[in-house]
């Protein structure tokens, strides 16, 4: 085990976004903080953080939650006001 410090964050994210990795978490039955922090590690290191299981439980919450965003569309999203 390796002892951190959390902090309280007001992050900002997709709205579709946000309710594929709320219903993931849930899924994988762990709290939302620790799956994001488990998926930007493994980004930092340049691996896959999910396998085929999850992977296909991705693509199920994506299409119920309507998330069509792709990694192509990273750095390319604009708000509206």
């Amino acid at each position: 085990m390796v002892t951190i410090e959390r902090a309280q964050t007001g992050l900002r994210i997709e709205r579709s976004m946000l309710k594929v990795l709320k219903g993931l978490a849930e899924y994988l039955d762990m709290p939302l903080g620790e799956l994001v922090e488990g998926i930007v590690l493994h980004a930092f290191e340049g691996t896959a953080p999910f396998g085929p299981e999850t992977l296909a439980k991705i693509r199920q919450l994506n299409e119920v939650y309507g998330l069509t965003l792709t990694a192509a569309d990273a750095h390319t999203l604009t708000e509206t006001t």
